[in-house]
This record gives structure tokens, sequence and C-alpha cells, in this order.
């Protein structure tokens, strides 16, 4: 019989380290420049017009998106490496306290004390092991593991841009009625909605249904801003 543990079962990656920013950036590059463009044509009639807002809509979103979280998971890694280098400073300085401590959390974690005391005495003969483990159990991250802001950045960018562009195809290739982007990035919002479901827990037509609510009701609303606006004569 193999000692070697048999693993029954896989998680999915729930820490959201590119899910976040590449759903997030997906989904607001569509809303977004789908409302935009509605909220222009529901104001003008003129192609060129609503082309210029839409590219500016899909630039200006994708480098807001990626300036704003280069500069988010920046301070966040900073933050975590600063933290990191105070608790190795720490175990440098008392390695036996940070051992006590160590194993204090291992007991707070239903571990009998003098198992905990073994097990802490055995990681900490390893200083680097052991601020790996203090790192995870104090700060709750892994000092080799750290979100990359270039990664982040970039990947919001991208999919920013890549949801900006579908309401903007129908007009890219001559078309100039509304309603053909509109069917579009209502597709393009139930089919990212149901992808979505994939890494959740919920069905793909609820997730599908939900964010095709969520962008229909934005758009809509900014449509007819528009149409105020543009009957106006402002």
């Amino acid at each position: 019989m193999s000692g070697r543990a048999e693993i029954h079962h896989q998680h999915r990656d729930v820490t959201g380290g590119w899910l976040r920013p590449s759903v997030f950036g997906a989904m607001d590059g569509l809303v977004s420049n789908f409302a935009l463009i509605a909220g222009v044509a529901g104001g003008t009639s003129d192609t060129k017009v609503i082309l210029l807002a839409g590219g500016a809509g899909l630039a200006a979103g994708a480098f807001s998106m990626a300036g704003g979280e280069y500069v988010s998971v920046a301070s966040q890694r900073e933050l975590a490496l600063a933290e990191i280098a105070v608790e190795r400073r720490e175990i440098e300085r008392h390695p036996e306290a940070e051992q006590a401590e160590l194993a204090q959390a291992l007991v707070d974690q239903g571990v009998g004390p003098e198992i905990a005391a073994e097990v802490a005495a055995e990681i900490s003969r390893n200083p680097e092991r052991a601020l790996r483990v203090h790192a995870r159990t104090e700060l709750g991250v892994d000092p080799a593991d750290l979100p990359s802001p270039r990664l982040a950045a970039f990947s919001s960018f991208l999919s920013f841009a890549l949801g900006a562009v579908l309401p903007l195809v129908p007009y890219l290739i001559g078309v100039t009625e509304l309603w053909v982007s509109a069917v579009v990035s209502c597709a393009a919002l139930f089919g990212a909605g149901a992808l979505v479901s994939t890494v959740t827990a919920r069905s793909w037509w609820y997730s599908g249904l939900r964010q095709l609510l969520v962008g229909a009701l934005a758009a809509g609303l900014t449509f007819a801003l528009g149409s105020l606006i543009g009957a106006s004569g402002l």
C-alpha cells in the first residue's frame, strides 16, 4: 500500500487572481461602451459621431482600467512586501517568540499543545519556511506568489477592450442601425454571464440573464437620456 495521499477532488481557484480583473474588465467594457453608444445614438444619427464616441470610450476605458488595476495591485503588493519584511525581521531578532506565536496559532486551530510545539519547532528550523508559514497565517499571503501589477494591468486592458469593441463591430462594418449593435451586445452580455457560471455556483441561464438585464438597463437609461438631450437641442 502506497503511503502517498490519494487526491479525490480538486478545487477551483477562488482567490480571483486572474478571474476578477478579466471578468470585471470585459463586463465593464461591454456594458459601459454599449451604454455610451446607445446614449450617443439616442441624441444623434451621425454614424461618425457614434463611432468616435465608441472608439474614445474604448480607449479611455481600457487605459483607465489598466492604470487603475496596476496602481491597485502594485499598492497591495508593496503593502504585503512591507509587512513580510517586518515579519522577517521579527523572526531574525526574536526567533523563540515567533516560534511560540506559531505554536499558539496552531493551538487556536485545534492542534494539541504538544504537537503544535513540535510542528512549530520543525518549521522554525528553516527561516524561509518559517517566514512563509507566518505570512500565510498572519497576513494571508504567500511571499512566493504575490500578484503581478503588470499582469493585472494587461489582463484588464485586454479584457476591457475586447468587451468594448463588440458594440462597435456593426458600425465598423457599415451597419448604422442601433438595434443591430444592441442585439450583438445583448447576446455578448448573456454569453459572458453564462461563461462566468462555469467558475461559480450559479446556473448558466441565471448568470446570463442577470448580466443581460444589468447591461440592457444601463443602455436603456443612457439611450433615454441621450434622446432627451438630443430633443432639447443642447
